[in-house]
């Protein structure tokens, strides 16, 4: 081959090479969330989602396996029905609520229930609790009986918000319990799951606690009789993943509401103690403590784990 020809053929495959990396799209950057380390205190992972023009928040939240007011609080400026094509953040990775690791714990301050299992990964599953007027209680109980396509038996309360209810609700299509029940030893409580999926991850029952079908499902066969359920309401979480302190803040009870009822906030208010919180985390760590980071995630409240510390080699001038 000529020194002609060989020069022009090394062009023709430079100006191919150049083609084929314009041709492919970039990479979207990667987070430590997507791909987790082991940790204690973490359950899931991050994610993100590519919409349609078509999508609504809505219609997604169940397709994703997220709850609606969570999917709206990672994706703040997104409109809920109109959201265009725009990559969301699926907010699947949760730090875990403070307290003992046991049964079931059901966190009203990030709308997810957790079960720690023996010898098992914990698993966390988003919830529909209390809508505006009514009440989640917060406490500890047991299940004290469970219930494959149960029958439901509505309450005064349900009679006074639609006087033609009937006595009873038998399985099928229109029984808001679903196909599966843990009765609770809160009398009128129950964990289960719903014929309107549409109502999990918000503001939809008179105190129950609601599951996607699927998730309810899994729940029901893995809960034995006597498990404890502990219900508390932790909007801010914190937790240590590969040697770093994360903090999760999810809306408090009223933004949740505005968020469920609007589809956004007006205004963010950062959490009240805050700052105790995270020392508290922190422990003999404290100093590498990143206020800034911690006030950000304070006032933005969008329900995603941040780490809040400065890596150890930074801290020491590595």
């Amino acid at each position: 081959m000529t020194a002609h020809r060989l020069r022009s053929a090394r062009s023709a495959a430079l100006v191919v090479l150049l083609v084929s990396a314009c041709a492919r799209a970039p990479e979207p950057p990667r987070y430590l969330l997507e791909s987790p380390p082991a940790s204690r205190d973490l359950v899931g992972k991050l994610a993100f989602h590519q919409t349609r023009a078509e999508d609504t928040l809505i219609d997604l939240a169940p397709e994703l396996g997220v709850g609606y007011v969570e999917l709206l609080a990672a994706n703040p400026g997104v409109d809920p029905w109109l959201p265009g094509e725009t990559r969301l953040t699926v907010p699947a990775a949760r730090l875990l609520p403070s307290g003992k690791r046991e049964g079931i714990v059901v966190n009203t301050g990030d709308l997810h229930l957790y079960y720690f299992a023996k010898d098992a990964a914990p698993r966390a599953y988003p919830i529909g609790i209390a809508k505006d007027g009514y009440a989640t209680p917060l406490g500890v109980t047991v299940v004290k009986a469970k219930k494959e396509k149960p029958t439901w038996v509505p309450g005064e309360s349900a009679h006074r918000d639609d006087p033609t209810l009937a006595n009873a609700i038998p399985p099928g299509p229109t029984n808001p319990l679903g196909e599966y029940a843990l009765y609770l030893g809160w009398p009128s409580y129950l964990i289960h799951g719903t014929n309107l999926p549409a109502g999990v991850g918000r503001h939809s029952s008179r105190g129950c606690i609601r599951l996607y079908p699927a998730d309810i499902e899994q729940l029901y066969a893995s809960v034995a009789l006597g498990t404890p359920v502990r219900v508390v309401n932790e909007p801010v979480k914190l937790g240590w993943i590969a040697g770093e302190l994360y903090l999760e803040v999810n809306p408090d009870e009223d933004q949740s509401l505005e968020l469920d009822e609007n589809g956004k906030l007006d205004a963010v208010r950062p959490p009240k103690a805050l700052r105790e919180l995270v020392l508290r985390a922190a422990g003999k760590e404290a100093k590498r403590v990143d206020w800034a980071l911690v006030e950000r995630a304070g006032q933005k409240r969008i329900g995603v784990p941040t780490r809040i510390t400065t890596p150890t080699s930074v801290a020491r001038g590595d």
